[in-house]
């Protein structure tokens, strides 16, 4: 198994965190956004949309933070992470579109506006944010998981650009639903830090 990686992105750490926890063993082939690595022609050939992240896996090239989550929790892991039940698979597909909508275009653009000083709206982006936040924020506070009551790819879709919010100049002080979850999740077995992670041992 290979990850084409950047060490700050969170949906590469997604990819981290779910390959410890199943114990597989991969190569990383760095890949620098900010140095442009992903336009070079040799990253392009792996994706030609440029994006990190990216799994070989004996040949089987996928791009797609969630396709990839999708692909490893049914392939290495237990059924609990991804069931196949239509109910159960919908519940997780609802986290993981949130995943991409409101995490990523609030969460992940307010930190990227202010930590790769990268031109954008970041008042905007905040203000997402705290929408977003505010709906997790309502559910964590009848429930220990995202999805199912128990650990599954959502929250491993949604944690790493959760927990990276404040780098962004979005509190989760008034959160405290958040902040417990975030502390469950770094308790997992095969738990993974990255850099710049706020409540990470």
């Amino acid at each position: 198994m290979k990850l084409y990686d950047f060490t700050l992105s969170g949906n590469c750490q997604k990819i981290r965190m779910m390959l410890a926890m199943l114990g597989i063993d991969y190569e990383t082939r760095s890949v620098s956004l900010v140095d442009k690595e992903q336009f070079l022609p040799e990253f392009l050939a792996v994706n030609p949309l440029h994006k990190v992240p990216v799994i070989d896996d004996d040949g089987f090239l996928l791009r797609d933070s969630a396709a990839i989550l999708i692909y490893l929790a049914r392939k290495y892991g237990r059924p609990e992470w991804y069931p196949d039940n239509p109910e159960a698979m919908a519940e997780i597909q609802q986290w993981l579109s949130f995943s991409v909508n409101e995490v990523f275009n609030g969460f992940a653009i307010a930190r990227a506006l202010i930590i790769f000083k990268r031109e954008g709206d970041h008042g905007a982006a905040v203000e997402l944010s705290r929408q977003g936040l505010d709906f997790m924020e309502q559910h964590l506070k009848d429930h220990d998981w995202l999805a199912l009551e128990r650990t599954t790819i959502a929250d491993i879709a949604c944690y790493p650009y959760t927990a990276l919010i404040e780098e962004g100049h979005v509190s989760l002080d008034p959160y405290p639903g958040i902040r417990a979850w975030i502390g469950r999740v770094e308790a997992l077995p095969g738990y993974v830090a990255m850099p710049g992670l706020p409540y990470s041992a």
